[in-house]
């Protein structure tokens, strides 16, 4: 009996420490936000619209030189058509450079330091460390993803006044709508890369080096919209997550089509999930010396 009262008895702690008060999200949110990353990568999305802005100016109709009729023709239309054309331009590549920093450049820069144990010493729980990691990663690549258009709404307002929505197919959008549309292509933005949050976001719990992380990231985030322009691969290209990442075209047509914006918000949470549960498991049973 006394064996097992001793195994019973609860292990003591130091007064007042509870575990899910480590690392809180304000303090880790200040501590990114003063790193110089942050402050560059911010500036970056803070000035593309100026130098789209810039070029319009320089080189005259947007559309003048094709015979396609997209997007871009109408990027001078007004404020609203500035800041569709901004996320068009960047969705593609410029703005998984944020997602895959913020959340590669987390648990690896700790490690590269050489603080990471000092913080499990704390004690921080991992479970608490990385879902601080996370919390903030995501955040702060949210606030990149809705910087931009916000900015360029402002520009391009300044530039091409207020005014609707106007649709490459033809019509228009009120702007009471085209605001709508717009937060719904950003929320979708978000949710496509979420493919890529999580995969820096496992690296990052797998190398102590930072820039491994975010160009691998980056890297298969390449080579998955490389593998979706092979038309051989067929149905196949459907469960590349690339193949969905610009269903939020159908925002900006005059009914809204849900169907394609639907099916990739399932492919890339269901590929987020997993490499996520991949990153806590791995991270849980990883021997930290850095």
């Amino acid at each position: 009996m006394s064996k097992l009262a001793d195994r019973a008895e609860p292990v003591e702690v130091a007064d007042g420490y509870r575990a899910g008060r480590t690392l809180p999200f304000r303090v880790e949110l200040v501590r990114q936000l003063k790193r110089r990353r942050t402050m560059v990568m911010g500036g970056v999305l803070f000035a593309l619209p100026i130098i789209l802005l810039i070029a319009f100016q320089v080189g005259g109709d947007p559309g003048g030189n094709n015979n396609r009729v997209n997007l871009m023709d109408t990027a001078t239309a007004s404020g609203a058509n500035f800041a569709a054309v901004n996320l068009f331009s960047a969705a593609g590549f410029l703005l998984v450079i944020p997602v895959a920093l913020f959340c590669g450049d987390t648990v690896a820069s700790e490690a590269s330091w050489s603080s990471l144990r000092y913080l499990l010493a704390a004690p921080v729980p991992r479970a608490r460390l990385l879902w601080s990691k996370l919390a903030v990663g995501l955040s702060l690549s949210l606030a990149a993803l809705v910087l931009l258009p916000i900015v360029a709404l402002v520009v391009g307002t300044a530039a091409y006044g207020w005014g609707p929505l106007e649709l490459p197919t033809g019509g228009t959008l009120p702007t009471g709508t085209a605001a709508v549309r717009i937060l719904i292509v950003v929320a979708y933005i978000m949710v496509s890369q979420l493919v890529t949050a999580a995969l820096a976001f496992w690296l990052s719990t797998r190398t102590d080096a930072p820039l491994g992380a975010v160009g691998g990231a980056v890297f298969l985030t390449i080579i998955g919209s490389v593998l979706d322009e092979v038309t051989a691969l067929g149905d196949w290209r459907h469960f590349l997550p690339a193949h969905w990442q610009y269903a939020w075209l159908d925002a900006v047509q005059p009914q809204l089509q849900w169907t394609d914006m639907i099916q990739g918000t399932s492919i890339s949470v269901t590929y987020a999930l997993v490499l996520f549960a991949l990153a806590f498991r791995g991270f849980a049973r990883k021997d930290v010396v850095s």
